[in-house]
């Protein structure tokens, strides 16, 4: 038999438009003699689709698309697709009882097959941790008094699971229990760096266990701050890898069960850690920009690498004709700043401008000179220079309909080494979880790939000199970050150990790091958690990004 995962890029909300990409699989399917077809979990709705569903309207429309999908498809003999979708028990649901209130909501799965609705199953296990937040939507099928879901094609017993069910024994069991010989677990799995290998490790665990295989079909694309990385796969009954779709693009990945009830299909590998994450923020800005009609970005380039990254990243997704950089120098810029800028926009072949801002600058300081008589120059000159940046670019984002990229990474992000109004005005956070470390691994690594420039030439992108040089700010005469911060070495290894992985302080200067870092840096990130909070919304490449999985109170008397 043959079964088709149908690794999809679906929109939150766009029905009609994710139907089509699921029918359209369907038939490509059908066509190449696939007796099934799995598409993602909730691939209906798109993933997640957070308080849409708590509106009627959007539930009776899904329920609607569901029947129409299946009908479109009743020529399609012999089929069956398994389509991911929201479900609500009652009158306007396709299975009702008396037991189950009306206004439930499941994350459910159905069978459609001959035009009509054959088979439902609502997911038991919902995730409530990190990025996830599935029980303010949903109830249990155990809540409904469901059991597992098994179904026949061409003569074999399916049995069908939804993501989080699939990572716990009992759902797994049960399923295997009612007789299923397949296992098909369909999921949206928001990626993380190496979240693809701790999947396909742990349903190897779930098919050895019952002694199956397992097929596992994931959602592709970008979908605000989270990125689904597809790579879709097959495992025989001792959990080896026998298929494999490829990271990060759509796919119909076609598998043959043969007698021996082994799948077999193309075997794309897995991406390396730097790939990954590169492949990532390319789908991040591709699909945000995308999917909310955004004609192209602007990105305010210093000469620095966290610009040059997020530059060389909106290229890659966008294409140059969508990607404006402006340099804004002040005073302070070093003219290695306007050389380097200047030599990576030539290079990727974008619109490059240049606005100098000492007039602007020399403005504000003579309109406040009367309110800052007697006062020393500080961090308030540094932070005007950043809010007459972030000005500009938001001008020309508002003329154009171009949206603004911010270019601040996770270190910054995390200690406040940013400007509210200033470095942080824009759109979109590309490298919002990219701890500065990772930063310039990531331009090394582009710098290694056989990239063609705008002159036709194949060569690094970025300046080797952006990478080499002290980060700075050039805010102010000689400045460099660490006058104001730790080595990035030190403080990204601090910031994972107590802002990922939860350890306290005094556990981390048990680690071996030093006392005062330690308490500086952790002081850094409670202190600044109210910029964070009207920091733009950016792509989450960790198990914990500051964004939908970091919920501190901003004011917060506690300090371990």
């Amino acid at each position: 038999m043959k079964v088709a995962l149908a690794q999809i890029n679906a929109t939150v909300g766009d029905l009609a438009g994710n139907a089509r990409l699921v029918a359209a699989a369907a038939r490509q399917a059908h066509r190449e003699g696939a007796h099934l077809v799995l598409a993602p979990e909730l691939a209906l709705c798109g993933y997640p689709p957070e308080d849409l569903l708590l509106r009627p309207a959007f539930m009776q429309a899904c329920a609607e698309t569901l029947s129409a999908l299946a009908q479109e498809l009743a020529d399609c003999t012999g089929l069956h697709l398994v389509v991911g979708h929201p479900h609500q028990f009652g009158p306007q649901g396709d299975i009702r009882s008396k037991s189950i209130a009306v206004q439930q909501r499941f994350n459910a799965a159905s069978v459609l097959a001959g035009g009509r609705v054959v088979g439902t199953y609502c997911k038991r296990e919902l995730p409530n941790y990190q990025v996830f937040d599935e029980r303010r939507y949903f109830a249990s099928g155990r809540d409904a008094g469901q059991g597992p879901l098994v179904f026949e094609v061409e003569g074999l017993r399916v049995g069908l699971l939804i993501c989080e069910d699939a990572w716990f024994d009992e759902p797994v069991q049960a399923t295997c229990a009612a007789g299923a010989e397949l296992l098909c677990v369909i999921n949206a799995s928001p990626f993380h760096l190496d979240k693809g290998g701790e999947r396909e490790a742990l349903m190897a665990e779930r098919a050895r266990g019952c002694g199956l295989p397992l097929l596992y079909a994931h959602l592709v694309g970008g979908q605000d701050e989270v990125v689904f990385d597809g790579a879709s796969f097959a495992l025989d009954a001792r959990g080896r890898v026998t298929a494999r779709a490829p990271s990060f693009e759509p796919d119909l990945l076609m598998v043959e069960i043969g007698a021996d009830r082994v799948p077999r299909g193309p075997l794309a590998p897995l991406p390396g850690l730097e790939a990954q994450a590169w492949a990532a923020l390319v789908t991040g800005v591709r699909d945000y920009l995308g999917k909310n009609r955004f004609p192209g970005a602007i990105i305010g380039l210093s000469g620095g690498i966290d610009s040059a990254l997020v530059l060389a990243v909106a290229v890659d997704a966008l294409g140059a004709e969508r990607v404006r950089a402006v340099m804004m120098p002040s005073p302070y810029t070093a003219d290695i700043s306007w050389l380097d800028a200047r030599e990576m926009a030539l290079r990727l072949g974008v619109r490059y401008d240049e606005v100098a801002i000492a007039p602007m600058f020399d403005a504000f300081r003579a309109a406040l000179a009367p309110q800052f008589a007697g006062l020393a120059e500080d961090t308030t000159e540094e932070n005007l220079q950043a809010r007459i940046r972030g000005t500009l670019l938001m001008a020309l984002s508002n003329k154009s309909g171009a949206i603004v990229l911010t270019t601040g990474n996770k270190s910054e992000m995390a200690t406040g080494y940013c400007t509210l109004y200033g470095d942080m005005a824009g759109g979109f956070a590309v490298i919002k979880d990219v701890a500065k470390t990772l930063v310039y691994r990531l331009a090394a690594w582009k710098n290694r790939q056989a990239t063609r420039r705008a002159d036709g030439s194949i060569g690094p992108v970025i300046p080797e000199r952006i990478i080499t040089r002290p980060p700075s700010a050039e805010l102010r005469p000689d400045q460099t970050d660490q006058d104001s911060l730790p080595p990035y070495e030190i403080l990204d290894a601090i910031l994972a150990r107590y802002m990922e992985e939860d350890q306290g302080i005094e556990e981390i200067v048990a680690a071996g790091y030093e006392r005062a870092d330690v308490e500086r840096v952790t002081r850094l990130i409670k202190i600044n958690e109210y910029k964070r909070r009207q920091s733009p919304v950016g792509i989450r490449i960790t198990h914990r990004g500051f964004g939908r999985d970091w919920r501190y109170p901003i004011t917060s008397g506690f300090r371990a």
